[in-house]
C-alpha cells in the first residue's frame, strides 16, 4: 500500500469523490470484504459490493486475498494507499496555469504553483511505479513567525537573492547529460485551525 496516490484519471477522481465510496476507502486501511465492510459502516452488504468493483474497476482499491468459506469464495480488499490527491490534470481544461498571471504576491499564483507541483510530482510518481523506479525529490518545511510585515517583506527579499543565486550558481544549460528541475518556494499564512464548538474563536487564536 502507497503512502499517498495520485488520482489523474477524472473518471476515477470523481469515483473517489462519492461520499459512500470515499468512506469506504477509509475504512480499507485496514482489508476487509464486502460483508465485513457492510457492518463497519452500517450499509447493505449489495450497496458496498457494487462501490468496492467500481473502485476497483479505477485502480483506487484492489483485491487482497481470497478466502474460502464453504461453498462461497469471499473476495478481501485494501486500499491501494493510505492517502490519495486529485491532480489538476483530472480537470485538465480548467487545470490553473501559473504562466497565465505570475505574480510573486499573489495567493490564487502560489496555488496556482501547488497545483502544477502536484500535476508533474503525480505524473513523475505514476510513471516510476510502472517502472520500478524511485523519484529523485527534495522538499523542505519549516514554519517562521514573523514580528512585522517589514519582517516578512524583508524575508522574502532575502530568499529571493539566496535563491537566485543558488540558480546562478548551479544551473547549467549546456550541461549534455543535464536533467532539468523545477523548484518552487512558497510563503503563506498558516490557517488558524476551526474553533472548538462552545469556544470564543477570538480567544482561541490571539493575535
Amino acid at each position: 500500500m502507497l503512502d499517498v496516490a495520485v488520482i489523474e484519471e477524472p473518471a476515477a477522481a470523481e469515483s473517489s469523490l462519492d461520499p459512500i465510496r470515499s468512506r469506504i476507502l477509509a475504512a480499507l486501511a485496514e482489508p476487509g470484504s464486502a460483508a465485513m465492510l457492510a457492518g463497519r459502516l452500517g450499509l447493505p452488504r449489495q450497496k458496498v459490493n457494487y462501490h468496492l468493483k467500481e473502485l476497483e474497476r479505477h485502480g483506487l482499491v484492489e483485491l487482497a486475498e481470497e478466502r474460502r468459506k464453504g461453498n462461497v469464495t469471499e473476495r478481501v480488499y485494501r486500499a491501494t494507499a493510505v492517502s490519495y490527491v486529485i491532480s489538476p490534470s483530472a480537470l485538465a481544461a480548467v487545470s490553473p496555469d501559473p504562466a497565465r498571471s505570475p505574480d510573486q504576491l499573489s495567493a490564487r499564483w502560489l496555488l496556482a504553483l501547488g497545483a502544477r507541483l502536484v500535476q508533474e510530482v503525480g505524473s513523475l510518481l505514476t510513471g516510476a511505479a510502472r517502472a520500478g523506479q524511485r523519484v529523485a525529490s527534495f522538499g523542505i518545511d519549516a514554519e517562521v513567525r514573523f514580528a512585522s510585515a517589514a519582517d516578512r517583506a524583508a524575508f522574502a527579499d532575502e530568499l529571493s537573492q539566496a535563491v537566485a543565486a543558488l540558480v546562478g550558481r548551479y544551473h547549467d544549460e549546456s550541461a549534455p547529460q543535464g536533467r532539468r528541475h523545477r523548484m518552487v518556494v512558497g510563503l503563506h499564512q498558516i490557517p488558524d485551525p476551526p474553533a472548538r464548538p462552545g469556544t470564543d474563536a477570538a480567544q482561541e487564536s490571539p493575535r
